[in-house]
């Protein structure tokens, strides 16, 4: 898969005012530029994120509907029941909310869904079971519920009120929760948040102060000495692992606790690091890779509740062998995801046709379902289409899908809402469930659907890069600043450059156990660096003079440090 190579336009000017006010180089008020980052007061605030950014609670819709509910079950001790979700973004919310309303004297409980029996959110089934087991007049959704208009009108007749705390899209007509607090919502009078785009687990930590500002208002007895701040490793594993964009308050939410995140003691996520093998510093790339798929594997095989149970351990003996089990069940859950995707990705090269297959969807009988979202972005990544995997036993089967740049995947399954049992998510991933014999008319309305919408240059993969630049310029004080950037993630990805006319200053050098990785000196006349080309094996190999994409780093290895550029992509010479 070649990329279409999008340089951002050089801006000297305004880099080099920039510069000046700030007393940064101009290639990091470039970057900052690039970033939609020009006036200073904002660059300050997005180079050194605070918690005193973030904006009053009660800017979100229905959070004083929402918190005037949650008091007065607390004063009439009623049962709280917390119904979340099996991901990484429901467990850290559901296990936020239980210690803060623990702590704060309401009656918590949870109730987690079976991913295989019950499936994704505010089922039917779901919510019978969480009722036979709770006898409760009020259910917290949480990370769910924003479309099940049917389950909370019929809960709603039984007598139990349900708040909405969610980030998905909401259907029409929205479901009648007692409050929908989800910053998708209509706010009233213009007033709100500018920023809408927090996951479930951010929502969480903004409910969590709202009701820790009424309660310190009300002299309500713990508040006053109660720290959010503790709050924040939760923050940031939920925050990271759902990919929401890390910008406005979720950057502020995941650098503050990733300092958290870093020093905490919660016996839970001590072993689950320790099992993990991540060692002093946690960053996004620990959490997203070897923190949050741990968690995330319960869930995607059973039930999330060992993960929840985990991260509420009191004790590290308590912890140490939940956080065992979950590596365990991680590594299963790699074998069965690595076969799908080999089946997946065999049966849709035999018959896929980039001409006219805008989306792809493939389903087969016996996938799990636990991994199809997993196996939808590995399909996208070789094939960079929108991709819905579809897996299951008898009857119903349930999907998982990833989207593209410009193609809303909610809003599509919506506009075939006539061929599926239930549906939702966002824009760049939703759910559904669909009987099988309804699976190719469903593939086919939805490639009608992209046809309308994508263009054949949405197809390709675009390769953002910040800046044309000398090899000379990658230098340690360049690289270490260029780290302020951090956290990264969608809405603010890595640096990324380009170089001009480079050569090969020695031949290059297979790596790896099996050779799928390119080792290469490569210089510009003026500096000379080492490129590694992760994956690159069996890939066209540059030749000659050529031009380079790559992002920098700082390698650190036995001891000695060296700038190492990671290969993105090459070309020809212009």
């Amino acid at each position: 898969m070649k990329f279409a190579w999008s340089l951002a336009p050089a801006q000297p000017l305004l880099a080099a005012r920039l510069a000046s006010s700030l007393g940064i180089s101009h290639l990091l008020a470039q970057c900052l530029l690039n970033r939609s980052l020009s006036e200073a007061p904002a660059v300050e605030n997005f180079l050194a994120p605070r918690l005193k950014n973030l904006t009053d609670p009660f800017l979100l819709p229905d959070m004083d509907r929402a918190v005037a509910r949650l008091f007065r079950a607390r004063e009439r001790g009623e049962l709280l029941v917390i119904f979340g979700d099996y991901d990484v973004d429901g467990v850290t919310a559901t296990a936020l909310l239980l210690e803060v309303f623990r702590t704060l004297g309401w009656r918590a409980e949870f109730y987690l869904p079976h991913r295989m029996d019950e499936g994704y959110g505010l089922s039917a089934d779901g919510v019978e079971n969480c009722l036979r087991k709770f006898q409760t007049t009020l259910l917290l959704a949480v990370d769910c519920g924003s479309t099940a208009v049917e389950t909370i009108a019929a809960v709603g007749a039984r007598g139990v009120d349900v708040i909405v705390l969610d980030h998905h899209q909401i259907s029409d007509p929205a479901p009648p929760a007692s409050a929908l607090v989800n910053p998708q919502a209509a706010l009233p009078h213009g007033r709100g948040s500018a920023f809408t785009q927090f996951c479930s687990v951010g929502l969480a930590f903004k409910l969590a102060h709202a009701i820790v500002k009424q309660g310190r208002a009300a002299n309500l007895s713990g508040t006053a000495e109660f720290d959010l701040k503790r709050l924040l490793d939760l923050v940031a594993l939920g925050t990271i692992a759902d990919q929401v964009p890390l910008v406005g308050e979720n950057r502020i939410l995941t650098a503050t606790g990733l300092h958290r995140l870093n020093e905490t003691q919660r016996p839970g996520i001590v072993a689950l690091k320790e099992v993990a093998q991540v060692g002093q510093k946690v960053g996004v790339y620990e959490v997203g890779f070897h923190l949050g798929p741990r968690l995330n594997a319960a869930g995607r095989l059973e039930n999330a509740a060992e993960a929840l149970d985990l991260l509420l351990a009191e004790n590290k003996e308590k912890a140490m062998p939940l956080a065992m089990s979950l590596d365990a069940r991680n590594r299963e859950r790699q074998k069965i995801e690595k076969t799908i995707v080999q089946e997946a990705l065999g049966a849709i090269r035999l018959k896929f046709d980039p001409n006219n297959h805008f989306v792809i969807v493939e389903g087969q009988l016996l996938w799990h379902i636990g991994v199809v979202g997993i196996v939808a972005s590995r399909v996208l990544q070789e094939f960079y289409r929108p991709t819905i995997i579809i897996g299951g036993e008898n009857g119903e089967m349930r999907g998982s899908g990833r989207s593209i740049a410009g193609f809303d995947l909610a809003a599509a399954l919506r506009e075939c809402s006539h061929l599926l049992v239930r549906h939702g998510g966002h824009a760049m991933a939703a759910g559904l469930s669909v009987l099988p014999d309804k699976i190719d008319l469903f593939r086919e309305k939805l490639n009608e659907v992209a046809r309308r919408v994508l263009k054949p240059d949405d197809l390709q993969p675009s390769l953002r890069l910040d800046a044309a630049v000398g090899l000379d310029e990658m230098t340690f004080e360049a690289l270490y600043e260029l780290e302020k950037l951090k956290p990264h993630g969608q809405g603010n990805p890595v640096a990324q450059f380009c170089a001009r006319n480079v050569s090969h200053a020695r031949p290059l050098q297979r790596i790896g156990s099996d050779k799928q990785h390119v080792k290469m000196r490569v210089t510009d006349g003026a500096a000379t660096h080492e490129a590694v080309w992760w994956n690159g094996g069996d890939k066209s190999l540059p030749v000659g003079k050529f031009d380079l994409a790559f992002a920098p780093q700082i390698n650190h290895f036995n001891g000695s440090r060296t700038i190492q550029l990671k290969l993105l992509d090459w070309r020809p010479a212009r």
